[in-house]
């Protein structure tokens, strides 16, 4: 490979709480260039489902709306999604308005964060005329079962006595009625296709409450009561509305929201990162190719199960182009990742630094690590 890269696609992920995708590939190109590389480089972000999904489905074109909606705790908080070139499809990042990273870390509380921004997104594509909904899944605050989003649309969750029950994973508990007689027709003619790489049932050991109940906040004691609330949910769900999606593989991403999404509006669960690669044509510009470079913010034994620069790497294996992959911490171990598909793995820390550090110098280090892989790239035999 040495001496002979004339043509990289730059395509890394989201550095998460530091860089968007589009702002690490633009550091990755300024290193390389840095480096008196002799190659064109073409930049195409990705993203699976979560961080940075709006941003690289609009890196070929579209229309970014911005609206005012509620975050998971209900304030306001503005939120993009993105809206494609054929006027039908709209591309909503669940985390824009339901995300982890809207909130503090000591405000964290998934028996009332909840999903109702995401649903406001999507019912605002709606009314602008849109009919073919892409709903991102990764970084989520919520436990909700998609509750939430399923009010903005026109669901109503009844107690007892007929009244709405409380947001979030808690009001759940005192659910008796699921009533769907106001939610907009117009979603029965529409297609929703759920980005994600997740594989979690909606419940058990390996659902929603917990596996993600614990990354949202949840306490070890919290976590069987987010279960319980949650079976109660998807269990009236089928009784009402004869849809079980309790056992659901996929079902359990963003807090169950995928499982929400499948039973009431029909859904289906596609990778996210293969969706994203065939809508850039990214095998077309594999064609053109020496050499892929993509990047992540952490890379570790979930990366293999189907995150973006895994995507990236194995349909660029497929045709005879090496990935390497530069990333702010490696917690897998080498090997594991060059079977998967990466030719090389490069950490980006040059230093020991804190993490706050690391977060507040991520685009200089990105740029600094391109700058001597592209130093290397330029080595000759003599």
């Amino acid at each position: 490979m040495s001496g002979n890269v004339s043509h990289i696609l730059i395509a890394p992920g989201a550095f998460k709480h530091c860089l968007g995708a589009a702002a690490v590939a633009e550091a990755m190109d300024r290193g390389l260039i840095r480096s008196g590389l002799n190659a064109v480089t073409h930049r195409l972000p990705i993203a699976d489902g979560g961080n940075g999904t709006v941003d690289a489905w609009l890196a070929q074109g579209g229309e970014r709306v911005t609206l005012s909606v509620c975050d998971p705790l209900g304030r306001d908080v503005q939120a993009d999604y993105g809206l494609l070139p054929d006027d039908r499809t709209a591309v909503i990042e669940m985390a824009q308005a339901s995300g982890i990273e809207l909130i503090p870390d000591e405000q964290l509380n998934p028996f009332v964060t909840d999903t109702y921004g995401t649903g406001q997104l999507m019912q605002d594509a709606l009314e602008r005329g849109m009919r073919r909904f892409i709903i991102g899944m990764g970084g989520s605050a919520t436990v909700d079962g998609g509750m939430g989003a399923l009010r903005a649309l026109g669901v109503r969750l009844l107690d007892k006595a007929g009244e709405p029950i409380p947001h979030g994973n808690a009001g759940l508990a005192k659910l008796v009625t699921i009533d769907t007689s106001l939610l907009d027709a117009r979603w029965q003619g529409c297609e929703i296709i759920i980005a994600s790489d997740v594989e979690n049932p909606t419940l058990g050991l390996t659902g929603a409450a917990a596996v993600f109940g614990p990354q949202k906040g949840a306490t070890p004691d919290m976590v069987p009561t987010l279960e319980d609330n949650l079976c109660h949910f998807f269990t009236l769900i089928a009784e009402q509305h004869g849809v079980d999606v309790r056992e659901l593989v996929g079902g359990g991403a963003a807090g169950a929201l995928s499982a929400s999404l499948i039973a009431f509006l029909g859904g289906r669960i596609v990778s996210g990162i293969d969706l994203l690669l065939e809508h850039n044509h990214f095998v077309d510009h594999l064609a053109q190719a020496d050499l892929v470079i993509t990047g992540e913010g952490r890379m570790d034994e979930q990366t293999i199960y189907g995150k973006g620069p895994i995507g990236v790497a194995r349909l660029a294996r497929e045709h005879g182009v090496p990935t390497v992959a530069l990333v702010g911490g490696l917690q897998t171990d080498d090997a594991t990742l060059h079977e998967a598909g990466l030719q090389a793995v490069l950490p980006i820390i040059n230093e020991p630094m804190s993490l706050e550090d690391a977060l507040a110098n991520g685009r200089h280090l990105i740029e600094q690590t391109a700058l001597r892989l592209g130093y290397l790239l330029q080595i000759k035999r003599a």
